[in-house]
Order: C-alpha cells, then sequence, then structure tokens
C-alpha cells in the first residue's frame, strides 16, 4: 500500500549535528520540538510525600527503531527531587499508589513479557513484580479499598484456533463483527494469588472504578467496541465484585471519567448535557445506587475535564473556560461554590488528591510543555515539580496573546495569537492560521508546539500564528459548542476568515499571505480554505481533512457521532446540506497551493477523503496540488519519523508560497537532518 510518490528517497542524502542547533535569531528548532517531553500523568501517594507521574519521551529521529514515544515512570518528592524508577523503552500506564503509600501499581509490557501486566514496584527501593497476567494486554485496572484485590479491563483473548489459523494466512477481518469485548476480571495482587476471574457481563467495558466502601464497581459500558458505540453509547453501570448489577445511569450521551465519594454514598462523573451535546463536560453526581443524576454546575460556561473528591460533601474539579483553566470546588448538593484557582496562569489538565488535601497537577504554560505540580493543603500557590526540558530556557520564545474579536453576526470569538519572534517595524507579516479538530475542542493559553502545529517554530521564522477557538468549540458551554450544529462548516469558518481580517485590519498581518492548516476538522477548514475561501488563502495544508460530508458518514468509523452532535440529519434525507457543506463542491473554483497529508490507516477520516480531494483539485488544474501518504500511520501520526517528516513538508509549503516563489511547488523529496551516526546504516 506504499504510495510510489511518497517514498522517502532524501532519509540519507542529508546528515547534521547529533544536538539540534538553534534557529539562527535563537528560536525553536523543528529538531527541537521533536525532542520535547512531557508530563501525562500524576498520581500523588496517600501522605503527600510522593508524587508519582508519567513522562513521554520521544524516540530520537534516524537513532534505534522508529515508533511512537516511551512512556516512563518517575516520582518526585515534594520538593521537587525526581528520578526514575521504570525508564527507556517501555511504556508505563494507569499509575496509581497502594492504600499503604509504600508502593506503586503500573501496567507495563517489560522485556519478556508477551501481553501488558499490572506490576507493583516499593517507592523505597526494589524491582518491579508482576502481581497479575491475563492472556491479552492489561488495558486499565483499578485497586480495592484494602489494595488487595484489582479489578481489570482486558480485550477478550484470541481463541487458540484462530492464532493458528492467522500463522497459517488466514488473517483476513470481517467489518463491524469480529470485535472483542473488553472484559473485567478481578485479581488477587498478594503472594501466590490464584489466578484472576472473569466476571460475566454484558457489553464491553471502558472503564471501572472501585468504590472506597469495597462493595461496588462503577463501570463505563459499551454495547460494542467498536468506536461509534464507545463514543455516544457508553453508560455507567453498577455492579458488585461478582459482576451483579446493583444500579445503572442512563447518562444522556457522552461520557467521561468516574469518581466515588470517600464514604461511597456518591458517583460523580462527567457527561455531556444530552445525546446531540459535542463533549462530555457537565459534572454530574448520583446515589451508590445510580438512577437520576444531579448537574452540580449548571449553565457552567466551560467543560469540566477532571473531578476529584474533597470529602463525602464535596468536590474539586478542573474546568476550561476560555482559553484558561480553573480549579474549583463545589458542594455535593450543588451549593458552597468557590474557586481555589483561578482561571488564570498554568492551564491544569488533570489532577489527584491525597488523603491530607495535597494535590498533584498535571499544567502546562506558553513557556514549556505539560509538567507536574504539586498545591500543598492550605496553600493557594501550586509549585512546579518537574522541568522536564531544561534546554528550553536557553530558548527564545515569542510573545503569546488571547484575542478576541467579533464575527460577522456579532458572536464574540476567542483564540490565541503567537507574535512573530522579530519583526521589521511596523511591516506586515506572513500569517499561518492553524484550525483545531473536533470540532468539539479548543486551543488554551498554555504551550501550542508540536509536530502539526509548530507555532513556536514559525514564529521564529518570522510568521504570525492565529489559532482561533470559532464557535463549535469546547471551553464556553453547551449552547456555544452547539452553533454549528446542522451547518458544519459554515459559520464555523466563517470566523476562522473574521479573525484573519480582524488581525489584518490590526497592520500586523498582508493579506496577501495568509496559509491555513489543520488536522481532522481543522483539516476540513484547511480543504474548505483552499476551496470555498480559495482567495483568502495563498496556501492550505490539510491533514487528515474531511472533503465529502456525505462519503464520510457512510465509510468512516462514527457515523452515530456525526448524525447526532454534528450532523443532525442523513446523506438520504437532506443531500444538499451535505453537498454543500463538502469542500469537493467548490474544487472548481480553487486557486490555493495545496499539500494533502494523511495516515493511510486511518479509520475515522478514511483516507479516500483525500483521495477525492487530490483528484478533484488535480483536475480543475488552476493550482499545484501534492498527496502526501503515511503508510501504518491512522488519524494522526504516532511514530517519530512520520511526525518530523510532516513538520518539514508542513513548513516547506508554507515557506514556499508565503515568504518563497510560489510556482511550482517545492521537489517532492523531503532532506532530513539526521544524526551523523545514521550514514552507517543507509
Amino acid at each position: 500500500m506504499h504510495h510510489p510518490i511518497v517514498r522517502a528517497v532524501g532519509l540519507w542524502l542529508l546528515f547534521a549535528l547529533a544536538t539540534p542547533v538553534l534557529a539562527a535569531d535563537g528560536g525553536l528548532t523543528l529538531e527541537q520540538i521533536a525532542k520535547l517531553r512531557a508530563v501525562s500523568q500524576v498520581s500523588i501517594g496517600p501522605d503527600g510525600r510522593h508524587v508519582a507521574y508519567v513522562l513521554s519521551v520521544p524516540r530520537q529521529i534516524g537513532e534505534g527503531d522508529d515508533g511512537p514515544a516511551w512512556a516512563e515512570l518517575h516520582v518526585a518528592s515534594r520538593e521537587g527531587a525526581s528520578r526514575g524508577f521504570v525508564t527507556g523503552k517501555v511504556n508505563v500506564s494507569g499509575v496509581d499508589w497502594l492504600p499503604d503509600g509504600r508502593s506503586l501499581a503500573y501496567l507495563a509490557k517489560r522485556q519478556g513479557d508477551d501481553t501488558r501486566r499490572l506490576y507493583r514496584i516499593p517507592v523505597d527501593g526494589g524491582e518491579s513484580v508482576a502481581v497479575a497476567t491475563l492472556k491479552s494486554d492489561i488495558t486499565a485496572f483499578s485497586l480495592s479499598p484494602d489494595g488487595r484485590r484489582a479489578a481489570l479491563l482486558a480485550s477478550e483473548p484470541e481463541s487458540d484456533e484462530l492464532k493458528a489459523l492467522k500463522k497459517k494466512g488466514f488473517t483476513q477481518k470481517v467489518h463491524e463483527e469480529d470485535w472483542r469485548p473488553v472484559q473485567l476480571w478481578i485479581a488477587d495482587v498478594g503472594a501466590d494469588a490464584p489466578a484472576p476471574h472473569l466476571v460475566e457481563l454484558e457489553g464491553s467495558v471502558q472503564s471501572v472504578q472501585w468504590s472506597p466502601a469495597g462493595d461496588r464497581l462503577a463501570l463505563l459500558v459499551a454495547r460494542r467496541q467498536l468506536t461509534d458505540d464507545t463514543l455516544v453509547f457508553t453508560r455507567v453501570r453498577i455492579v458488585s465484585p461478582e459482576g451483579r448489577e446493583l444500579g445503572r445511569v442512563d447518562n444522556p450521551g457522552k461520557v467521561g471519567g468516574l469518581s466515588w465519594s470517600p464514604d461511597g454514598a456518591h458517583l460523580a462523573f462527567v457527561s455531556a448535557q444530552d445525546e446531540h451535546d459535542a463533549q462530555q463536560g457537565r459534572l454530574f453526581v448520583v446515589g451508590r445506587d445510580g438512577g437520576a443524576w444531579r448537574d452540580l454546575l449548571p449553565g457552567l460556561e466551560g467543560h469540566v475535564v477532571d473531578v476529584a473528591w474533597r470529602d463525602a460533601g464535596s468536590l474539586q474539579f478542573i474546568s476550561h473556560e476560555g482559553v484558561h483553566a480553573r480549579l474549583g470546588e463545589v458542594g455535593v448538593d450543588g451549593g458552597n461554590a468557590r474557586t481555589l484557582l483561578s482561571a488564570q496562569g498554568p492551564v491544569w489538565n488533570a489532577f489527584d488528591r491525597s488523603s491530607g488535601g495535597d494535590l498533584a497537577l498535571v499544567g502546562s504554560t506558553p513557556a514549556h510543555p505539560s509538567e507536574a505540580f504539586l498545591l500543598a493543603a492550605g496553600t493557594t500557590a501550586p509549585s512546579r515539580l518537574t522541568d522536564s526540558n531544561p534546554w528550553l530556557a536557553d530558548v527564545r520564545l515569542a510573545r503569546q496573546e488571547v484575542i478576541r474579536y467579533p464575527a460577522r453576526d456579532g458572536l464574540e470569538i476567542e483564540g490565541l495569537l503567537v507574535h512573530p519572534l522579530e519583526r521589521r517595524g511596523n511591516a506586515r507579516v506572513p500569517l499561518i492560521t492553524v484550525v483545531h479538530g473536533g470540532p468539539e475542542s479548543h486551543y488554551v493559553n498554555g504551550w501550542l508546539s508540536a509536530y502539526s502545529q509548530p507555532v513556536q517554530h514559525a514564529a521564529a521564522k518570522g510568521y504570525a500564528v492565529f489559532l482561533p477557538n470559532y464557535r463549535s468549540s469546547t471551553g464556553r458551554g453547551v449552547e456555544f459548542s452547539k452553533k454549528g450544529f446542522g451547518r458544519p462548516g459554515m459559520e464555523e469558518f466563517d470566523d476562522v476568515v473574521d479573525g484573519v481580517d480582524h488581525l489584518v485590519a490590526s497592520g500586523l498581518v498582508d493579506r496577501d499571505r495568509v496559509g491555513i492548516t489543520g488536522g481532522s476538522y481543522g483539516g476540513y477548514a484547511s480543504a474548505w480554505g483552499a476551496t470555498y475561501y480559495s482567495e483568502r488563502f495563498a496556501a492550505s495544508v490539510m491533514f487528515v481533512g474531511i472533503s465529502d460530508q456525505a462519503s464520510l458518514v457512510t465509510t468512516g468509523d462514527i457515523p452515530w457521532e456525526q448524525h447526532l452532535v454534528h450532523m443532525g440529519t442523513w446523506p438520504w434525507e437532506d443531500p444538499e446540506l451535505f453537498r454543500k457543506t463538502s469542500p469537493i463542491t467548490y474544487a472548481q473554483q480553487s486557486k490555493t497551493p495545496t499539500l494533502i497529508l494523511h495516515g493511510e490507516a486511518d479509520p475515522r477520516v478514511p483516507v479516500m477523503q483525500s483521495y477525492m480531494f487530490y483528484r478533484h483539485l488535480k483536475l480543475a488544474g488552476q493550482a499545484p496540488v501534492r498527496l502526501v501518504l503515511y503508510p501504518g500511520e491512522g488519524h494522526g501520526n504516532a511514530r517519530a519519523a512520520s511526525r518530523y517528516d510532516y513538520s518539514l513538508r508542513l513548513m516547506r509549503w508554507m515557506d514556499h508560497y508565503l515568504k518563497g516563489p510560489g510556482g511550482e511547488p517545492p521537489p517532492y523529496a523531503v532532506e532530513y537532518a539526521l544524526p551523523v551516526a545514521a550514514e552507517g546504516k543507509k
């Protein structure tokens, strides 16, 4: 399935120093973006003395085996002294403390393991010991209150007969029928423990939380292990450890995290408001047996992203509000709401709470990616525990600013503007517009640079970068996130263009040198910018994007999600809506040079969307177009080499058409700055 025009012929053509050098003006390089580390999870010990965290460590480009980033286990003291516990070529997840605070439990596939196992490691020294193993990878776990048992989730294992057939070449797949459910197992985690036992349940389990009372488990259960079902048809179920149903919650749509109150009397969960709400973000509470729920933050103009109980009568939560994040508290009855950390400073994404009230948080700022922080009990200012990229202190970063502007219908739109690192007087500068996916997503005023949006690198090269939170974005409540329901693109992408006009009117941006890029729904916006709004954009880079709405519904893996929370109808019911919201409809008017990139194994937005868009633009013949495919990659690139290649192609396309000669596209082969050591591996 390798496409001939994207075979990387330049992999070994150019070798540079092993350590990336700073850009000439001191800004961030693409090679530095590729090596950024970030904290992805924190878990604080019961006594608050230590914070365990998972550190994402990208692979070094051109050295060793290619692949996604590694995930290491580290532990930091309250004072910030940190050391690695499980490091190197590992992928750790699901870190949690045992109740005595002396050991950590985590999931990993260690050297020699056939499947992902549950491990325990002492915090004061000692080796990891496997405490639970199943015939398939353990994907999640929850410890019982006494730490003696663990509830485990793992896909139903393949039969020995099926494995034998696959070895003989019978590897066919039966679409949407040969799925295997995620099962619930209960395992003793002590020495000489018996084998885990299966809890018989109907459906496929997505999440599990053991009640502090020890008598029940809260589950998120989908009817099938298909993406659509897990997204929009997952429901809360409460069962005994033996599998007897004790209660249920018919939550109204998408659902997120679960959290039991310390006394086990209440269960909190984050849910959508209704089946047409695109994103879970309401904070609901029910009794221990489920039933009717109570919205603790009605009318919140934001989205709750994490929750933990302070005590039996109150909860603490993180809500994203606009481009900021707030740490708040509210009573179980919805009263006594207050703010603990205002919506300024670091943008918090997750937190964990010790029994004494200390909070460990994950947060980023415009100056650094996600790090671990500690908010000690009784204090009001969190302290930073980790510095995962100390070399960033020597890199000049451009100014990042929150901007607001009126859309053409008067609706206020918020976004982020990253100024060019250097600007000659009042000279107008080129602009790269980066549109987020979803649209149930939003940009926050934290760290923004990544392989698919190298924001600070672009700023170092003299670009302004605009990241709009157009209508339908999250972070501003349900009403705002529903404003594009039944009208995809349309006013949403008008908001993007109105933001560009705002920046042009401010005197910053050169109207004739504006580019647009984004992935998924942002790729849809990039295709829209290259066609419907072609006269406004001098370059477009579309990544895993939508070009034809009707065929997306019938070939992608989330037709019901698209129907319930985006379109509100089917192609055969309103073919005109699907036609007029598809970029291919306007391909004949495109004069925008367009680079299209897509993972060949993408199930969400199948690669045919890019094939179709490429062919429509190619046949229109009015502007350069190039299609680049990534074998084995899905809805976004995971491997280090694919990410680096993407970054290079994105910036080269923008440079060529916004700052360079334009005309015919640059050569399709890319020259990579790889370590000298790779030269002998040609």
